[in-house]
């Protein structure tokens, strides 16, 4: 990571969590044009038709309706409300009985309610659990979310509690968090699924690996982890070194295709998505939709100089 990058993703990270920039890249017809580049749209139809085209070219998706942070329990009703018409549409639409199912959504506890003041845990778990409800239903998988590293006790405890009734369910851990190791141990002994991504929040020094090799290196040491264990490992990166790594990984630990998969977000690297798709592997893509889109998008910004250099020459483009 260079100068420019070291110093930048921090400003970045710190614009997602601006409610003035928010409303100001709200308002830019520039700003929302762009953002469909990681973002098909904001209504469940919109990510009908995009989970349609991915479905078409043989990669599996996960659904995010977007959204965090949520303060009043109505918000949190809504968002449940959202993600159960998410779900009925999503149903009538497959019947896989395949041990990968083809349809998942994502959910963050933040918008569930967890972080209200009073019984935010609880009132998390009641709704995150009518979901599931739902997601079991349909036959749609749903896995939960990472968020910044206060929330990480809560979530997980939550989805220790949701797999004793819905063993399928799936949870995220980020490799630049010193702990995730020892949690990758813990949930690879249960059997759970497992999504490992890097990470996205601008973490203390004091919890996270700060260095990216550092943050590599950590991905390395817990997928080894997750495919030595009974559980079935999701490999959410689209860092060439690691998607690399793992098919030696599966052999050494004698997997096949179907006993793990590859998982890159809508419309990043969306080739190389095609090629281990048309390799035989499983690939799940990340398709997040909905009107609060500013901080996952900011994040996104953060997260690769290409992705800040796309946005800006977009911008610039536009503005013509």
């Amino acid at each position: 990571m260079g100068v420019f990058e070291r110093v930048a993703r921090p400003a970045i990270l710190a614009a997602s969590r601006s409610e003035a920039l928010r409303r100001a890249a709200e308002r830019l017809p520039v700003t929302r044009s762009v953002v469909h580049r990681f973002v098909p749209g904001e209504t469940v139809g919109d990510a009908l038709n995009a989970v349609e085209q991915l479905r078409m070219s043989g990669r599996m998706v996960s659904i995010d309706y977007l959204g965090e942070d949520v303060t009043d329990a109505d918000a949190a009703i809504a968002t449940v409300d959202a993600y159960l018409h998410l779900l009925d549409a999503l149903g009538r639409r497959d019947e896989s009985t395949a041990r990968a199912r083809p349809l998942e959504v994502s959910l963050k506890l933040s918008a569930l309610g967890q972080a209200l003041p009073r019984d935010g845990e609880k009132i998390a778990l009641e709704n995150a659990h009518a979901i599931c409800e739902r997601a079991l239903q349909v036959g749609v998988w749903v896995t939960v979310d990472a968020e910044d590293h206060t929330t990480t006790d809560s979530t997980l405890s939550i989805v220790r509690d949701l797999r004793t009734e819905f063993g399928w369910l799936g949870t995220v851990l980020q490799s630049y968090l010193k702990r995730t190791h020892a949690d990758c141990e813990d949930f690879a002994k249960s059997g759970a699924r497992i999504r490992l991504c890097k990470g996205a929040y601008d973490e203390p020094a004091s919890v996270a690996y700060r260095d990216p090799n550092d943050v590599t290196d950590s991905y390395l040491r817990c997928l080894r982890v997750l495919m030595a264990g009974s559980g079935y490992p999701m490999v959410a990166s689209h860092d060439p070194q690691i998607i690399e790594a793992v098919g030696a990984m599966a052999r050494e630990n004698r997997r096949g295709d179907e006993d793990f998969e590859y998982q890159m977000l809508y419309s990043i690297r969306d080739a190389e998505q095609r090629r281990l798709a048309d390799a035989g592997n499983q690939v799940r893509v990340y398709v997040p939709f909905g009107t609060q889109w500013y901080g996952y998008f900011v994040r996104r910004l953060a997260e690769r100089p290409a992705n800040l250099t796309f946005f800006l020459r977009a911008l610039a483009e536009r503005s013509r």
